[in-house]
């Protein structure tokens, strides 16, 4: 019973999937195809989507890099008429960067150094270690994606060092980058203040030539402290000397740069403020909120990056809240517009009255606040969030001539270097004031990135008491999806789908299917879904109609050795026969184990009960999977039959699939038909039955359409 595999929905549509995982373009030289679909089962089962091609030959690899750029390309070093360096010649020639692995049996220290002389190659799978192969090619994947990042990066990064460039001869503050005392970069401005006419008249020249003789020694001295690490004052008041030797008071800012990737300084002159009062008013204009007195949007997410790049650096105990009033339309209706201001004043009031001298909070939307907090663990971002909660609650705002109250929703998180980006830390505090405000308002939700896996671990294990509990007393519920025959065939078919009863609906299996997966419990869920589809099947042994059953199973129970023998014993005990009965498992798990699953299906057969091969069409040549596994039906993988009608290569490939099908005598099933317009289609290529809410929705009984 595959996690994935327990779908439907009860009513209506099913919910809109998850994106899926971006598809892995693989080029794959084996010499035997089954030997390549067992691979390609093995990576999908893993959970990498693959869009797999199999090559053989050079002249097959050059016909599919023609038409097809992989990511990557695993090689088997035994193939008979490819080498492995002649793959990565052609790999170097296309000029792409694509991941080499080999692909072997065994490893031996001949075979390692055999394949690690040719330079192309990343690395070695083995066959036979599924945890291994996987493992490699996951870790190449990413390695190709880190790479693909850094490249895009250095793109963007080359692009930005072109606009500062820009932005730099624009500017009309004198600006110049030093490094080791030399100018190695000087803006227009910086030019006209010391008389130059072009950067040729400064290059080479130090700092120290333009500055006045009586602060050359005092300045020299800064230059040697900087040299050592130590940080620049964040401004200097000097006499700064022209090229023609005149001299001029001047104000030097520093701060750290980089040019053509080397670390400098970059250094600011400016001229005396004359007016300090008006120099302080132009710094609040530039960075309040002139309603509230708070800082403005743009300086407050300036004071979020610099949050950041301290917790990259290694601070801790920072934090970011976010708060926004949950009632706030129906108190502007009481206070009217013109209170409005009155009531964002009084908010901002009290949010600054609840902060220490080292916080920081801003206005960043109509009614939206942020505080940056430093210095504070997790219980104090908490009590500071409760504080102003209760601050906020208990007061009455006077706005408009009126009084009335107000209640905030509070929602934040702590600044690690797990969430060190500005978006992420954004992000994850907007979600948790959503929380906070979507379970009623008037309270607080921290994130805490330390504590996620603890939560994790916390929310598998609350569902694993519940499996273990529905195990225990039959928590599980069963519904029929039927399944329709097209082709007139006697009887009613239907597809068993699991649920489970929880404390107030009942669960998808979605939702804790992987959890039983990962704690050892599908072989006990499987046999409580085979056990009790067999008692549905009793109760229905005076039906005119004979009544047949699709149950899906895990790989871990085609292990099962002693699972044949305990359904023979439950189906005599319910007076139902084995026909009755369907087991499926999905195409690419058989591949996984087909020993086991070859012997499960042989075994069950001969006690009259059918197979089906589920997700049926995906591998490169999925009827080889025959030649091992006796199927009597074969589901076609659903992503070729969504909306048939609209997809002329899909459509194809499943007429394809039934002719083959059917001269192997095999019958078709297609499942997940959602609208009408894939009917004649179905009908058309011989489909033998389909299944889908558009034919009839999971019930928890057996309903048939009439």
């Amino acid at each position: 019973m595959n996690p994935a595999s327990h779908h439907g929905t009860v009513k209506g549509h099913p919910k809109a999937p998850m994106l899926p995982e971006p598809i892995t373009k693989l080029i794959i030289a084996e010499d035997q195809a089954e030997d390549a679909e067992q691979i390609i089962s093995v990576l999908r089962n893993s959970g990498i989507a693959l869009r797999p091609q199999r090559i053989s030959t050079e002249e097959e690899l050059a016909a599919s890099l023609e038409s097809f750029t992989p990511d990557l390309v695993l090689a088997n070093p035994a193939c008979k008429a490819i080498t492995l360096a002649a793959i990565g010649r052609a790999l170097d020639a296309t000029g792409k960067d694509v991941a080499l692995l080999a692909l072997t049996d065994k490893l031996t220290d001949d075979a390692v150094a055999a394949i690690l002389t040719h330079g192309s190659v990343r690395g070695i799978a083995l066959r036979n270690r599924h945890d291994q192969l996987q493992a490699v090619v996951r870790r190449e994947l990413d390695s190709l994606n880190t790479r693909r990042n850094v490249r895009r990066l250095e793109a963007a990064l080359r692009e930005s060092d072109r606009r500062c460039d820009a932005l730099l001869d624009s500017s009309r503050d004198p600006i110049a980058y030093i490094h080791e005392g030399t100018h190695v970069r000087a803006n227009n401005a910086y030019l006209e203040m010391f008389g130059f006419a072009s950067f040729e008249d400064v290059e080479g020249l130090t700092i120290l030539d333009l500055i006045a003789p009586q602060h050359t020694a005092d300045f020299k001295d800064l230059l040697k402290r900087l040299a050592r690490g130590e940080k620049p004052p964040p401004r200097l008041d000097l006499t700064a000397q022209r090229g023609d030797g005149g001299t001029f008071d001047a104000v030097m800012e520093f701060s750290a740069a980089t040019y053509e990737g080397e670390p400098c300084q970059q250094i600011v002159f400016r001229l005396p403020a004359t007016d300090t009062e008006t120099e302080k008013e132009l710094h609040l204009l530039k960075t309040r909120d002139q309603l509230t007195g708070l800082y403005n949007r743009t300086h407050f997410l300036e004071l979020v990056d610099e949050a950041v790049a301290r917790a990259i650096d290694g601070t801790t105990d920072q934090a970011l809240l976010l708060l926004e009033p949950d009632n706030y339309r129906t108190v502007i209706d009481t206070v009217g517009i013109t209170g409005a201001d009155d009531v964002l004043r009084q908010l901002a009031g009290t949010i600054k009255q609840r902060l220490g001298e080292t916080d920081r909070a801003g206005r960043i939307g109509d009614h939206s606040f942020g505080v940056l907090l430093s210095g504070r663990a997790l219980a104090d971002v908490q009590q500071i969030a409760e504080s102003l909660r209760a601050s906020v609650e208990a007061a009455i705002i006077e706005a408009g001539g009126k009084s009335t109250s107000l209640t905030i929703s509070l929602g934040g998180s702590l600044i690690g270097e797990k969430n060190a980006k500005s978006q992420v830390l954004l992000s994850l505090a907007d979600d948790a004031l959503r929380a906070a405000s979507g379970q009623g308002g008037n309270r607080f939700d921290i994130h805490d990135p330390a504590a996620a896996d603890k939560a994790e671990a916390a929310r598998q294990q609350q569902w694993l008491e519940l499996i273990d509990a529905a195990l225990e007393r039959d928590g599980f519920l069963l519904y029929y999806q039927p399944v329709i025959n097209l082709q007139g065939e006697e009887g009613e078919f239907y597809e068993v789908l699991l649920r489970m009863r929880g404390p107030t609906e009942e669960v998808m299996p979605s939702l804790f299917m992987p959890i039983a997966e990962r704690h050892d419990r599908l072989l006990a869920i499987d046999r409580w879904v085979i056990e009790h589809a067999i008692k549905a099947l009793g109760n229905r042994t005076n039906e005119a109609a004979p009544t047949t059953l699709f149950i899906k199973l895990s790989t871990l129970t085609l292990h099962d050795e002693s699972l044949a023998d305990w359904v023979d014993g439950k189906l005599v005990a319910a007076n139902v026969k084995a026909s009755q009965l369907v087991f499926e498992v999905p195409e690419a798990k058989v591949m996984t184990c087909l020993k086991p699953a070859r012997e499960f299906v042989d075994r069950w057969r001969k006690s009259g009960g059918g197979f089906e091969l589920e997700q049926f069409g995906s591998g490169l040549n999925s009827f080889q999977a025959l030649k091992h596994i006796d199927a009597d039906f074969l589901k076609i993988d659903r992503a070729l039959t969504t909306d048939l009608a609209h997809h002329a290569d899909n459509e194809q490939k499943v007429r394809e699939l039934c002719s083959q099908a059917h001269a192997a005598g095999k019958r078709i099933v297609v499942e997940w038909i959602e609208e009408a317009s894939s009917m004649p289609t179905l009908f058309s290529a011989g489909v033998n039955f389909a299944q889908g809410n558009f034919l009839a929705s999971p019930s928890p009984e057996m309903r048939a359409v009439t």
